[in-house]
Order: structure tokens, then C-alpha cells, then sequence
């Protein structure tokens, strides 16, 4: 079966995220709108979308849209999830999930409420190189975690980007620091060696750009079983970076790029005979991840992770930001 999907605004993040990935799998992206109806329709006319309309709520209307794919600023996940859960339309939302915990639980309850699945896109989840890392960390080869590091850096976006605004829910925590913690967290829920559950946050310190809106945010955490971890996020570095490490007493594994595998897919391995370096595959992490959610779609087909999950999320990123010194969003 073939998806037919709605795409909410005419992102950068969208040729990526759902446009590729769907043309891979044989989906139709149906119907475009955005504030701007001519960059609607310079998206439609580049990406093979089959008609643009007049807004949000005219895509999440539309008869022929199956599913909504949201990728408006942070402020505007939660309000437009909700729209597209009135209308009973599944959403890929991306991350994070709403603007805050408060805002996650009222998305959550709603989609439990009508029995509409929403995914938030934590796309890195889905593919094998972070597949690879979270195995060898749970199945003993690295023997007893004792620290996980997670560190993302990207060159700054413009100075109209809406990460920089406060009023759109932005700054460098709540753009890579949910990946960062959605990383400890997950492995929290893995029964790994060393962690033993989910992390708590011991301290966060971050730079602001403009008040109240992070350019860098760094938080340390610790897990129960007396792992240590640090995740590092800034939006100011002179070049993409996003890797993830886990040592343990055996070993450790490094994830050269866990955003962006299609890019570089190496996972290196270390333990007392030496390294070895592992690929698994350039096939985008997006393709994966639509993958999985049309399955769920479909035919009901297990995710590894629902709305539950993304309101610990929320939780935590705003736990981060008030011991940083600075409000939740």
C-alpha cells in the first residue's frame, strides 16, 4: 500500500526527512501549504508534490491525505499534531514533540484518546549503526558501561532562523539536546550493563545568544547503576559533528555520525585485540524511520517507541534547561 502524505510548510528539513524517503518507498506526497503559498508551490513544483492549498488545516482536511507530515517550527508541532489527531490523521512529527512537558501530555492524551498514532522523529533510532551501538552496549561485549558521550555541534543557522527565536520555541537544546537525551534515555529502557534505567541530570551549563535562548547547552547526567554521561550541543561550531560514544569496562563503541549515516556509516569497535571499524549501510536513517512508521500504519506493526516516550523527553529537556539556569520553553 502506498502512503498518501500531507506536508505541513515547505522546510529545508523536508527533502530529507520525507521527500527522499517517500519517493525510496513508493509513498505520494499529495498536498503542500505554507504561510508563503508561493513557497508552497516552488516545493510542489521541485519535489513532485501533487497539489499545494491554501493552509495547515486544508492539508490535514484534505480527503486523499492519509498521514501529516509535520515539520513546522518547535512552537507549532504541538498545536498542529492536535489538529491533524481531531481529524484522525497519523502524524511524523518532528522533533521535539511540543514546546514543553506540559504541552507534550495534552498531545498525548489526545492521541491515546482517539487511538491516532503520532511518531516523533527521532529518525537515528532507526538505523544500524545506532542499532549496532545500543546491542554491543547491552550484550556484554563492552562489558559495564561507565560513561556515554554524546556530542553534536552544527555551523550557526541564519540570524532569521526560527531555532533562534524564543517565541518559536527555539535554542541549541531543544534543536540537538533532544536527540542527546533521547540517546541516554534509550539506552536507560535497554537493561544495559552499567545504566540500569533511566538517567537523571546532575548539571547543565549553557551560553545563551539572545536571553533566554541557548547557542550551546552541555548536560551531565548520571544512570542508576553509576554510568556517567554528557551530552554536548552547540549551534555555533565551525562544522557538522554528531557522534556518540559508549565506553564500558571491556571496550567501547564509537557511532562516527549518528545523524547523518547516509554520510558516514562507520561504527568503530575497540577492546582489548584492538579496533575494527564496521559500516552498516548508507541508506538514509529517514527512509528507515518512514519505514517503520508506515509499517504501524499499515498494518499495526510494533514501534519502538510512542507518545509516552516523547513526553519523558520533554520532560527532561526541561529539567536540562531550569538547571542551566534557564526556562523551559
Amino acid at each position: 500500500m502506498s502512503l498518501r502524505i500531507g506536508v505541513l510548510g515547505a522546510s529545508r528539513i523536508a527533502e530529507q526527512a520525507i521527500v527522499g524517503p517517500a519517493a525510496e518507498l513508493g509513498h505520494r506526497l499529495v498536498a503542500v501549504a505554507a504561510r508563503d503559498r508561493s513557497r508552497a508551490e516552488a516545493f510542489a513544483e521541485k519535489y513532485g508534490v501533487e497539489r499545494v492549498v491554501d493552509d495547515y488545516q486544508a492539508v490535514i482536511d484534505d480527503a486523499e491525505v492519509d498521514v501529516v507530515y509535520n515539520p513546522l517550527a518547535n512552537a507549532l508541532h504541538a498545536p498542529w499534531n492536535l489538529a491533524a489527531i481531531a481529524a484522525g490523521k497519523p502524524v511524523l512529527s518532528e522533533k521535539p514533540f511540543a514546546r514543553d512537558e506540559s504541552e507534550a501530555i495534552r498531545v498525548a492524551e489526545a492521541a491515546e484518546a482517539a487511538n491516532v498514532p503520532v511518531l516523533e522523529g527521532f529518525h537515528y533510532f532507526f538505523h544500524p549503526v545506532t542499532r549496532r551501538a545500543f546491542a554491543l552496549a547491552g550484550d556484554g561485549t563492552l562489558g559495564t558501561v561507565t560513561h556515554v558521550e554524546v556530542r553534536m555541534a552544527m555551523p550557526a543557522p541564519g540570524d532569521d532562523d526560527p531555532r533562534w527565536s524564543l517565541d518559536l520555541a527555539g535554542g541549541a537544546l531543544m534543536d540537538l539536546g533532544c536527540y542527546g537525551l533521547h540517546v541516554m534515555r534509550s539506552l536507560g529502557r535497554l537493561g544495559v550493563p552499567g545504566i540500569g534505567g533511566p538517567p537523571s541530570i546532575t548539571g547543565a551549563r549553557a551560553d545563551e545568544r539572545t536571553p533566554g535562548v541557548d547557542a550551546r547547552c552541555d548536560v551531565d547526567l548520571e544512570f542508576p547503576d553509576g554510568a556517567t554521561g554528557i551530552a554536548t550541543h552547540s549551534m555555533v561550531a565551525d562544522d557538522f559533528s554528531f557522534t556518540l560514544r559508549i565506553g564500558g569496562t571491556a571496550g567501547e563503541v564509537l557511532v562516527h555520525d549518528f545523524i547523518k549515516p547516509n554520510s558516514d556509516d562507520r561504527v568503530t569497535v575497540t577492546g582489548a585485540g584492538g579496533s575494527t571499524v564496521e559500516r552498516l549501510g548508507t541508506r538514509a536513517s529517514y527512509t528507515y524511520q518512514l519505514e517503520a512508521f508506515a509499517a504501524h500504519v499499515e498494518h499495526g506493526a510494533a514501534l519502538p517507541f510512542g507518545t509516552a516516550d516523547a513526553v519523558a523527553n520533554m520532560a527532561l529537556v526541561d529539567a536540562a534547561y531550569r538547571a542551566a539556569g534557564l526556562q523551559p520553553r
